[in-house]
């Protein structure tokens, strides 16, 4: 899997020339930082989102306007109004029968805060993106990659909505599937936006008309990550996370029994906590695997110090994550530790993306130039042919 990676880290120097070999204007670097910035409120987002399902916080919020929602309860009779709308949906008799308004209040503040932060990264991006396009600062290209980013943003926000009102009926919980889906969305807002942003800080050189080629492997690696972190979505819609809180034996069993007593069969994937949690742990453990294999061959290829140290950093982060996943199981999802899960498979997922734009390689235009210059013979131009 990561032979084609290995063979193509370490070679070139970053310079604009990357950038200008595409035909694209060399964008300053003061963009490359604030896609940095932007990235980081994506990353601290996720988290936050994490937390908002641990508290069971996410459908304190029982209505969804994109401006005015942006403005909290401030009054005493404001406060009474939210949390009466809030108890005529099925989880405060369900779940929350009795609450206190002050006890309303914490969990609508930490929803509030994960819809704030959404929409304080739609202005973060679309502002700067508007500003940097009409001052030309950016090239063409560039411009409508971060509008299109902007709109993956907004999307985010709706599919969010549609998460939520899953849980608004007669079954207090949101759709597993939704959830998952919220997830993987934020998951590529984060990496084309980081993506974006180590274009303009560190742009792989070439000639002029070249184009970045890179190997499929690196796709499959971030595909298996995106694939382990929708089963933990999963893991955590079902709240399967608080069953089988052993390890490595789910109820003392390699195989916990009822694996597929579901009917229909994909119903299992789905819904059935024993499923669920034991496709997670297969699919943890062949990444963790899969991940050292990936390491000790690259390490093996002597890659550039950049290079080298982030696959140091991708190992850490493997094995943070393993000991994570496995100290909330057992300790029955202690918000902190679960949260902390979910923080550092998005970190993996970025440690992963940042080596794979780092094993670009220039692929030469279809038409390369002949060469320049008072020496150039018809041999030297049949051979640029």
């Amino acid at each position: 899997m990561v032979d084609d990676v290995t063979r193509r880290v370490g070679r070139a120097n970053p310079t604009t020339e990357g950038i200008e070999a595409t035909g694209e204007r060399a964008a300053p670097r003061s963009v490359g930082i604030w896609l940095l910035v932007v990235a980081a409120l994506v990353f601290a987002m996720v988290v936050l989102g994490g937390v908002t399902r641990l508290t069971q916080s996410g459908l304190s919020i029982v209505d969804w306007d994109p401006i005015m929602g942006a403005f909290p309860p401030i009054t005493q009779e404001q406060w009474g109004e939210v949390f009466a709308e809030y108890r005529e949906f099925p989880e405060y008799s369900e779940v929350n029968d009795g609450m206190t308004l002050r006890e309303f209040e914490e969990i609508f503040w930490i929803e509030w805060a994960h819809r704030f932060v959404g929409r304080l990264i739609g202005l973060a991006l679309i502002i700067p993106t508007l500003w940097f396009g009409i001052r030309r600062a950016i090239g063409r290209r560039l411009f409508v990659r971060l509008l299109a980013i902007f709109g993956l943003v907004a999307l985010e926000g709706v599919l969010g909505w549609f998460m939520v009102a899953s849980g608004l009926v007669d079954v207090p919980r949101v759709s597993p599937v939704r959830l998952s889906a919220h997830l993987v969305l934020a998951t590529i807002i984060f990496g084309t936006i980081l993506w974006t942003a180590l274009d303009v800080l560190l742009p792989r050189a070439g000639p002029p008309g070249s184009k970045q080629r890179r190997p499929r492997s690196g796709w499959a690696l971030l595909g298996f990550i995106l694939l382990v972190m929708v089963s933990g979505g999963f893991v955590a819609g079902t709240k399967s996370g608080f069953a089988y809180n052993t390890f490595p034996l789910m109820g003392g069993r390699v195989v916990p029994e009822g694996l597929l007593r579901y009917d229909p069969l994909w119903d299992n994937f789905l819904e059935n906590s024993a499923t669920v949690q034991f496709q997670h742990r297969i699919l943890a453990i062949s990444l963790f695997v899969t991940v050292l294999a990936f390491a000790v061959l690259l390490l093996r290829r002597s890659p550039e110090r950049r290079v080298a140290i982030a696959v140091w950093g991708l190992i850490g982060a493997a094995l943070l994550q393993v000991t994570l996943g496995v100290s909330t199981l057992l300790l029955e999802v202690p918000t902190a530790l679960a949260a902390a899960h979910q923080a550092c498979a998005l970190a993996l997922f970025g440690i992963a993306l940042f080596i794979f734009h780092e094993s670009g390689e220039a692929e030469p235009p279809p038409n390369p130039a002949p060469p320049h210059g008072d020496d150039v013979d018809e041999d030297s131009e049949l051979v640029a042919v």
